[in-house]
């Protein structure tokens, strides 16, 4: 369905761009080594022109406040606040989980280099852009995990009714369709959270890509919601494949199928919404939603994301766009081990994010050299080389949206599985527990401290035990 979807123009040439879904298949599939090599650089560069200047001018604003209120950094000032408690307190927390994860990311490492020596005898390193290309023929190969085979059973419109279906049924909601919403585009959704007789909020679905949107996936609030006042509404703004009936006679039609991690995305963000939503009762607009210590915030998105590789839920929603068929368990099963392949380079690639995040906003910005520094930081936390021409910094929007706070994806994960514990001997759809995770957590917002409201739940104070068996696990 990608090819159909890519037709050659006028002049027998296919257009690729770096939006996601082109450039998440063309470097997972893409057999010619040239190609992905120039269109990973196309994609780790976007920005290069102007970017930096404009964020040594955000390095700077932000370290001059954070002096004026008395703070060595702006990475001290932004976490004093949180859970973490200081910038210091953060470097410690990477370093941690990078020796946790660097044997496994070196494992990792090695296998795709087996495979790579297998393909072209002779190979010496694999170039970052052969990481995802070479783990889904390792995937294929051991673990008979295709994924071209996966997203046959993801067709857009289906995984959206199944998540719609799941979240109503786990925290009693229902979703009525809003006629009278303004929408800025006609592909936009619009939906009244209901429960029973009583709107909860509104969401907003603008879920595919078109020219001049933003190129990521994320949840923003439209309004915050204040108790008696104001309900609650927010907005997925995400790329996933648009579902397209075709022409007769010319343009193919497409079902829109979903990467396996476009679903884990839009279950992830669709966790942010629920947040916001059913937390966005409080009594101050300040504490509505989401409005938690920052280093929180990822844990119920990162949480909700297993509702998207159980096959208990999976089997609900995942058919087969031409036949119908429920997807087979034992491919669950393969798909669960296979993703336990990569775990290593993946946690450390995050930790590179976490690290340039943080490192940034702990630097003197006169003194920094962005690139210089992206390529040292490469090459202490990922075995991959870094790959000259790119600058990857220039695009990470997390530097703005986040700033010193990347780190919070990982000490966010360390709670999200902790908070999983309780479904382990229940079931992800037992709603006697989703209905206290719901209550409990999500609820409240802002107007209690993250840890009471893990610790309401637990029973107990979370800790590193759920996380760490989650990364020694191996593949086998």
């Amino acid at each position: 369905d990608f090819i159909a979807a890519h037709p050659p123009d006028a002049d027998g040439k296919i257009r690729i761009t770096t939006d996601y879904p082109d450039y998440n298949p063309f470097i997972t599939y893409a057999e010619d080594d040239e190609l992905r090599r120039e269109l990973y650089i196309a994609f780790r560069s976007r920005g290069d022109h102007h970017n930096e200047a404009t964020l040594r001018d955000i390095l700077r604003l932000r370290a001059e406040k954070a002096s004026l209120l008395g703070f060595t950094n702006w990475a001290d000032y932004i976490t004093a606040d949180k859970m973490i408690g200081s910038g210091e307190r953060a470097a410690e927390f990477i370093d941690k989980v990078w020796k946790l994860a660097w044997p496994r990311a070196e494992r990792d490492y090695k296998e795709l280099l087996r495979q790579l020596a297998a393909i072209g005898p002779g190979a010496a390193a694999v170039a970052d852009w052969q990481k995802a290309w070479l783990e889904n023929l390792v995937k294929k190969q051991r673990y008979q995990v295709d994924a071209s085979e996966v997203r046959q059973y993801f067709p857009y419109q289906r995984v959206l009714e199944g998540l719609l279906e799941i979240t109503a049924e786990i925290f009693d909601l229902q979703y009525v369709p809003a006629g009278d919403a303004e929408r800025w585009h006609a592909s936009v959704l619009a939906y009244d959270v209901v429960r029973g007789t009583t709107k909860l909020g509104r969401i907003y679905l603008d879920m595919h890509p078109r020219d001049g949107k933003y190129k990521h996936a994320a949840q923003f609030p439209l309004k915050d919601g204040v108790r008696g006042m104001q309900l609650p509404e927010g907005v997925l703004v995400c790329n996933f494949p648009a579902p397209d009936p075709g022409e007769p006679g010319g343009r193919p039609a497409s079902a829109g199928l979903m990467e396996h991690d476009d679903v884990v995305t839009m279950f992830h963000e669709f966790g942010h919404l629920m947040h916001h939503v059913l937390g966005g009762h409080q009594k101050w607009i300040s504490q509505s939603g989401v409005a938690t210590e920052w280093d929180f915030v990822e844990a119920p998105s990162q949480m909700f994301e297993e509702w998207a590789w159980s096959y208990e839920t999976l089997s609900r929603f995942a058919r087969h766009h031409k036949t119908g068929a429920v997807i087979p368990r034992s491919l669950v099963d393969n798909m669960r081990r296979a993703d336990k392949f990569g775990l290593g380079t993946a946690t450390v690639q995050q930790i590179f994010y976490a690290a340039i995040s943080l490192g940034f906003h702990r630097a003197d910005p006169g003194a920094l050299d962005q690139l210089a520094e992206v390529q040292r930081l490469q090459k202490r936390y990922t075995p991959f080389a870094y790959v000259p021409g790119t600058r990857f910094h220039t695009s990470f929007g997390h530097l703005v949206g986040y700033s010193a706070m990347y780190y919070t994806y990982l000490w966010s994960l360390v709670i999200a599985k902790d908070l999983l514990t309780p479904f382990e001997s229940r079931g992800l759809m037992a709603t006697d527990v989703t209905y206290a995770y719901r209550d409990k957590v999500l609820v409240p917002g802002g107007s209690r401290d993250a840890a009471e409201l893990v610790r309401d739940f637990l029973g107990r104070s979370y800790d590193f035990a759920a996380y760490e068996r989650f990364l020694r696990e191996t593949a086998a």
